[in-house]
């Protein structure tokens, strides 16, 4: 009999409804198909269940067994974690276009170094993927090309020739053909990735899969693939701009807030090593720019608030945020107005991150002030100072965490006069503290 799944929280119901008894999404529930018999797969995956497995002391465990193999790309290694782990499933997605196959196609080639890798593809030829290889010099006799969207076929494959790594390209493009839908639907993403799950774990060969994406950003198909795998990463950023950011959302082997800095060039993906430069211009600096610091895992780099204040052109002012949350632009406009006695209703605020990036962190606060200051009174921030510091509704000025290594990337790049909450207890010859949003305009300008 046929059921139905919910695509955001996985629950599974007898019956259709507008909304999910579980999670209460509405228009979630998806139908899926039964299965028609048994196949060569399921067949490979129970003889692979049935190898002598039993429980074992946690003491008597080796985990060196499983090291991490380094791939050889910096900044991939470090979203993951420190490299890959042998039966590890990584689920990566993105925007059409973003990079995802050019990525992981020198991945692959950096691996096909160090043992045999499996690339699959269920949407590209060979001849495809091969022009695609010569554009970004990925050549090697150890870098297999299969190009099947057959489930039965992959697993045979994999067991056939234990590569060290395996990508397939696209999950959605997978099917098995013991379920009466079509590829890329519910129940097909379901059962398929639970099958390549199972046998990455019990070959201990790690899995990367490409995911497709929706228009709301998120990876196409039920959420539940995203429990059943190990790591999901998320490949931001315009196609306009040349600059590439991978991030992780989960990671059981590894932090979820590292990310990885990429430059799209005519060669592939570049690892990019100084981010700090590429998210201000240090020449260029006008009324209305204002420099913070941002940390992303273990990383802090600068980068640079935009802002315009203009008076509106119609009767309701306009509240505009790129790259971060418009909630956090509203609240800090009534703080402004509330604590600073500026009137700023019948202006239009734009407010901006330089060079793409999105940010959701409180330690820009105070650089988002500075910048709406400075373009309401058309003054330009001095060109060496960085603002770092959380605001709260009173209007106080809060330190922000890991400031040691905020103020040394800023003091790296030159800059000498970062204002900070006046609790820090870091002393510096270049550090002014602040205590309320009040005293800003004075140290500023």
């Amino acid at each position: 009999m046929n059921g139905f799944f919910c695509t955001e929280c996985g629950a599974e119901t007898t019956k259709w409804s507008g909304k999910c008894p579980s999670c209460g999404a509405w228009n979630s529930l998806r139908e899926t198909s039964r299965v028609v018999g048994k196949s060569k797969s399921v067949e490979r995956q129970q003889a692979i269940i049935s190898q002598d497995i039993k429980p074992e002391p946690i003491t008597q465990i080796n985990p060196d067994s499983h090291r991490r193999k380094v791939i050889g790309i910096g900044e991939f290694d470090g979203v993951l974690g420190g490299g890959i782990v042998p039966g590890m499933v990584v689920l990566i997605g993105g925007e059409p276009g973003i990079g995802k196959s050019t990525l992981m196609l020198q991945v692959s080639h950096k691996m096909s170094l160090q043992g045999t890798v499996l690339y699959i593809s269920g949407e590209e030829s060979k001849e495809q993927i091969t022009l695609r290889a010569r554009r970004l010099h990925c050549s090697s006799d150890s870098l297999l090309l299969l190009c099947t969207p057959d489930v039965d076929d992959i697993v045979r494959f994999i067991q056939q020739t234990q590569p060290s790594l395996v990508v397939i390209d696209s999950i959605q493009s997978v099917f098995s053909a013991t379920i009466e839908s079509s590829p890329g639907s519910v129940s097909q993403l379901r059962e398929t990735t639970a099958l390549l799950v199972r046998l990455a774990k019990q070959l201990a060969i790690p899995i990367f899969l490409i995911g497709h994406v929706t228009k709301n950003g998120a990876v196409a198909g039920p959420k539940i693939i995203e429990h059943m795998v190990d790591t999901v990463l998320y490949f931001e950023g315009d196609n306009q701009h040349q600059y590439r950011i991978l991030r992780s959302t989960k990671n059981r082997f590894g932090s979820t807030n590292e990310i990885g800095i990429f430059e799209m060039i005519s060669s592939g993906l570049q690892e990019v090593e100084n981010a700090s430069q590429l998210f201000f211009t240090r020449d260029v600096r006008d009324a209305g720019s204002a420099l913070g610091c941002v940390l992303e895992g273990t990383r802090a780099f600068l980068v640079e608030v935009q802002t315009l204040v203009s008076p509106a052109s119609y009767g309701t002012s306009q509240r505009v945020a790129l790259g971060m949350n418009q909630r956090k632009l509203a609240l800090l406009l009534a703080v402004i107005e509330k604590r600073m006695s500026l009137n700023l209703r019948n202006n239009d605020v734009f407010c901006n991150l330089a060079g793409g990036i999105k940010v959701d962190e409180p330690a820009l606060d105070l650089a988002i002030i500075g910048a709406i200051l400075s373009s309401f009174h058309g003054k330009v921030i001095p060109a060496n100072t960085v603002l770092l510091g959380e605001v709260g509704l009173s209007g106080e000025v809060r330190p922000v965490s890991q400031l040691e290594k905020r103020i040394k990337e800023a003091e790296k790049l030159g800059f000498t006069k970062i204002i900070v909450s006046h609790r820090t207890t870091v002393e510096r010859d270049s550090v002014m503290p602040i205590r309320m949003i009040d005293d800003l305009e004075t140290l500023l300008f």
